[in-house]
């Protein structure tokens, strides 16, 4: 009878402590248990051997100075306990940059997001010497894109898409530019597209010597206006603005060079274009490198205005053609001889590192079947280039270095694994992030040779609370697809019995120029997948064509059909995962985001003979509805390529939808709107097929805010469960 009671007794002690082990989706979407810290605020100093990082205690905000030299050093240049009581009420400091001499600082508070990337702050002047604080402009709050002049003397802020100067010694504040007004003109920020599409929200920028600001000038009358109606009060308010569709037109951008001193505005004649995707002054001569770009995106322009001598001198002096597009970056330095560009081109059929000189010679400094990231800098005095490269494959990134020359090419991180470098000023540390697909990431100094200084951050608090649970690795493996071979990940069930079958999981993006396959760190996601290996699911993610890091035939397959190779991919995934003896062929569910989601609908309608199951969140259901950069740059436009549009339509197609499908939409979705999934609605309903719809009031793309993703993932789960 002992025995017998003992037994039990063990047997009840594993059920709960395995109980206590299984994962919640409140742990991971509600507390937020599983987060990775980081390094926040940290900034170079201009010396190179010292960097700054924001203590953002909300009561006992500083921002302290580091030596590398010496890792003991601590300062503290700023504290808000020095402040007085009234002060310290209304700052609180979200981010800050200092002005070149180092004496003063701007801050960033009450910062409120516009898009995804832009939004409005008030900002702060604080002197470090003597401790003064004041309100950049009180009179026009909140600001945009404030920062100070080349020689710390002004500040420039934009107010209401017009620029404004202030000078600091005088206090006196100019309005630069007197045309600027909500849906009609901007000045010195992008539009929404622009910001979406090119990744720029600041498009002004100071001349080296602080003479000139150049600028873009965005006319958006001509766009047509998409409206959103946001809920929660008795009249549910309307909102407003530009966004340019598919074959619609665009803004009408012209680039401008403002004289500082004398007002004086001039635009700058550079023929036939429909983007400027990039500015870019050297750092030491009142030189400016123009890209411009055609609607179709295949032909790049660079344009040369030269302020240096007495007449402005322009000139286009090297040009890059493709056959189906060019993808913009911010991998564009201009050495201080002023006549050197590093660039990076995918033009030898992967993304490589490029010199180019003003008389348009470009010669090639990396080369190998794999591509560059990543360009982070050039160390001039040893003419050494820093980058990042996929050199092990796909699922891989590392940090490496170079001579200009091509020669002397070093390792400065593992070649596995994920690995980033954040360079300080004059190139010679960087913090190294580190991280794989089980591990959390850790951030080093390091010296220029790769070897380490001093830990920043761990996160072994995670790491110890991770090897609690019962976990299981993420693997590779390649599977086939047609001739090709597709990279794929795998997370199987705890305690998995290989004669057993499992139903499987597929979560997908597969959209250009994005990976999900990959050997880093994925932190909330990587923990739901887990939860969902708990729950006995096979959990499997694959890139098909069309997605990058395996060159440009492989990534420019997709050229004006987004949607039909990937489908045609996700469906060959799905018959080799039905042949693996451990899966349950009759369940395959599948899921995705954004691009993902729309995958997941084309799966759902197309591939519906192999998914049971199908949660596409935020989807495109037809690139028609679609902005017209991001749209038109794989598939030109709708007047040009209909079948291309329509032949890969999730919504064309819902006659063939067999399975449980579930519609996940935010109603203030600026980027792929509301409408995808509404227009959705009214296909499947004159098909008269059966689906699950859930929408969330007033939530952007990202879906998030207070409860929200914790009820978002709950709801997955939930339908996961009953359906698949």
């Amino acid at each position: 009878m002992r025995i017998y009671l003992s037994v039990i007794a063990l047997l009840l002690f594993c059920k709960l402590f395995g109980q206590g082990n299984q994962l919640t989706v409140e742990q991971i979407w509600k507390t937020y248990e599983f987060r990775s810290n980081g390094i926040d605020g940290f900034r170079s100093m201009k010396d190179g051997v010292h960097y700054t990082q924001l203590n953002s205690e909300a009561e006992n905000q500083s921002i302290t100075v580091h030596s590398i030299l010496d890792p003991n050093s601590i300062d503290t240049l700023f504290s808000l306990k020095k402040l007085t009581s009234t002060q310290r009420k209304s700052i609180q400091i979200e981010d800050y940059s200092f002005n070149r001499d180092e004496k003063k600082l701007l801050f960033s508070t009450a910062i409120n997001p516009i898009y995804r990337h832009s939004f409005e702050a008030t900002y702060y002047l604080y002197d470090i010497k003597t401790g003064a604080l004041f309100p950049l402009d009180a009179d026009h709050q909140p600001q945009q894109l404030a920062e100070y002049s080349p020689d710390g003397s002004k500040v420039s802020f934009l107010y209401k898409n017009d620029l404004f100067i202030k000078d600091l010694t005088t206090g006196k504040i100019r309005k630069m530019t007197q045309d600027g007004k909500r849906n009609k003109v901007i000045n010195g920020a992008t539009d929404w597209v622009y910001e979406e599409e090119f990744g720029e929200t600041k498009a002004y920028f100071w001349s080296p010597d602080g003479q000139f600001v150049a600028f873009l000038k965005f006319d958006e009358r001509d766009v047509e206006e998409f409206n959103m109606t946001y809920y929660g009060e008795l009249y549910p308010e309307l909102y407003t603005f530009k966004y340019p569709k598919a074959g619609e037109k665009n803004s009408v951008v012209t680039a401008n060079i403002l004289n500082v001193k004398t007002g004086k505005m001039t635009s700058l004649l550079l023929g036939e274009y429909e983007y400027i995707p990039r500015l870019k002054w050297s750092e030491t001569s009142n030189q400016l490198v123009v890209q411009t770009l055609n609607r179709h995106q295949n032909q790049l322009k660079y344009h040369l205005v030269d302020l240096t001598g007495k007449k402005q001198q322009q000139r286009v002096f090297f040009e890059e053609k493709s056959v189906t597009y060019i993808d913009i970056d911010n991998n564009l330095s201009i050495l201080s001889d002023g006549k050197t560009i590093i660039r990076t081109s995918e033009q030898d059929g992967h993304n490589h590192l490029y010199k180019l000189t003003l008389d348009g010679t470009s010669t090639q400094i990396t080369k190998g079947d794999w591509d560059v990231l990543e360009f982070y800098g050039i160390d001039e005095r040893s003419m050494t280039l820093y980058y990042a490269a996929a050199e092990k494959g796909a699922i891989h990134k590392g940090v490496y270095s170079i001579h200009i020359d091509g020669s002397n090419k070093r390792a400065l991180s593992d070649e596995f694994g994920y690995h980033s470098a954040e360079f300080t000023s004059g190139m010679k540390y960087f913090v190294r992030t580190s991280a794989d697909a089980n591990t959390p990431p850790t951030f080093n100094l390091c010296d220029a040779e790769g070897k380490t200084i001093k830990s920043l951050e761990d996160n072994v608090k995670l790491k110890n609370k991770l090897d609690g649970l019962r976990l299981t690795q993420k693997t590779f493996r390649s599977i086939p697809s047609g001739e090709l071979s597709l990279n794929a990940s795998f997370i199987f069930p705890p305690d998995m019995d290989s004669t057993k079958k499992y139903p499987v999981y597929m979560t997908i993006y597969g959209g250009p120029g994005h990976n999900e396959v990959l050997d880093n760190w994925d932190g909330n996601d990587y923990m739901y997948h887990q939860l969902l290996a708990q729950k006995g699911y096979i959990v499997v993610s694959v890139d098909p064509r069309g997605t990058q890091y395996r060159g440009s035939k492989f990534k420019k397959s997709t050229y004006l059909q987004l949607g039909k190779l990937e489908t045609e991919d996700f469906i060959n995934t799905a018959k080799y995962l039905q042949k693996l003896p451990y899966v349950d062929g009759s369940r395959i569910g599948i899921q995705g985001w954004s691009y993902g989601g729309f995958m997941t609908s084309l799966a759902m309608t197309k591939g519906a003979d192999y998914f049971k199951m199908g949660i596409a969140v935020a989807p495109v259901t037809s690139w028609r509805y679609y902005d017209n950069i991001y749209t038109e740059r794989f598939m030109r436009t709708p007047q040009e390529n209909p079948e291309g549009y329509d032949q890969n339509s999730p919504i064309n197609f819902v006659n063939q939808l067999k399975g449980s499908y579930l519609l996940i939409h935010g109603s203030g979705d600026d980027n792929v709107h509301y409408q995808n999934t509404m227009e959705m609605i009214n296909a499947l309903v004159k098909a008269n097929k059966q689906f699950d719809l859930f929408i969330y009031p007033n939530r952007n793309h990202g879906i998030y805010g207070g409860n929200t993703r914790n009820h978002l993932f709950n709801m997955m789960l939930n339908y996961t469960l009953e359906h698949l």
